[in-house]
């Protein structure tokens, strides 16, 4: 009675994977102490193209299309040049932990824009969830100490996360043809090539940055911006993506946990009140799907 979705090695991956995203929310905010949004967005990039540069000439990952590479390029902008510069402008105002939960809602805000743009239907509860979670990161973007005012780096973040949505909505057909990690190697080069106009100044700004911050930076370019890409094709390819994305809502848990060790962050009373709307919001929009799930476990098991 083996189950796939349970072997020890796709355990590995998910935690791995939840790990190493969960930690680049409060390696964000250290590198941010030294780095501009743009710089460190640029210098986070570089380091992971040049790792995924080896890793394409080791494989011998095959050339994109010519005719595909304008919309590569689209999306590489929306995936990762969009998303990384509005998330670090975020958390330059805006905690680790408070950050991971509003980009938590990226999948809501995917299914909402699939069902505007691709007609894919969502559900009422889908709805529900959708605007509670939208409140809580109202609470989160709001929230100054213990008082409730303007805080622009939610906005920001929330930018980041209907750009990552956008990415992810329209890029099924690409990720048919290539398939998911070289399609997200593609996005990732052609987005390092875009964010080269903001190469003036990052030497000077290399050089003058403590080691400290330096080796945060290499571990965003070496650990969440491509090794949880490796291990989430892998889960991927065996248990198919929804069930490959399910548990990356406990990400905020490790990102909140870490902040708290490595930084000294404590969420403010306000945040935590729009952290726990939120993650109502997201269990409502999800408790069908898990049903289905749970449903589809145990006829599974009773038909082995």
């Amino acid at each position: 009675m083996h189950n796939k979705k349970w072997d020890l090695r796709i355990i590995c991956a998910h935690a791995f994977t939840i790990l190493i995203w969960g930690t680049a929310f409060p390696a964000i905010r250290m590198g941010l102490e030294s780095y501009t949004p743009e710089h460190l967005t640029l210098l986070r990039l570089l380091i992971a193209s040049f790792i995924l540069l080896l890793f394409s000439f080791i494989y011998k990952l095959r050339l994109p299309d010519l005719k595909d590479i304008p919309a590569i390029f689209i999306f590489g902008a929306l995936g990762f040049t969009i998303y990384h510069i509005a998330l670090n402008y975020g958390e330059k105002t805006v905690n680790a932990g408070s950050a991971s939960l509003i980009v938590s809602v990226t999948p809501i805000v995917t299914a909402i824009f699939a069902s505007v743009f691709l007609n894919e239907k969502m559900k009422l509860n889908g709805w529900i969830g959708g605007v509670i979670s939208f409140i809580g990161i109202a609470f989160i973007s709001f929230s100054q100490g213990d008082a409730i005012q303007l805080n622009s780096g939610g906005l920001f973040i929330l930018l980041a996360a209907i750009s990552e949505s956008l990415f992810f909505v329209f890029q099924t057909s690409y990720l048919k043809k290539y398939g998911f990690l070289p399609f997200t190697i593609y996005t990732i080069l052609s987005s390092t090539v875009c964010m080269l106009i903001f190469l003036p100044g990052m030497y000077t700004e290399i050089l003058a940055v403590p080691l400290e911050v330096n080796l945060s930076v290499i571990y965003l370019g070496v650990f969440p911006t491509v090794l949880p890409y490796i291990a989430l094709a892998y889960i991927i390819s065996h248990t198919g993506a929804s069930e490959a994305t399910s548990s990356l809502y406990l990400t905020p848990v490790i990102a909140c946990f870490v902040a708290w060790i490595w930084l000294g962050e404590v969420p403010t009373l306000v945040s935590i009140i729009g952290g726990g709307i939120t993650i109502l919001g997201i269990v409502i929009a999800h408790i069908p799907v898990l049903r289905k799930e749970k449903h589809s476990n145990l006829a599974n098991n009773q038909s082995v």
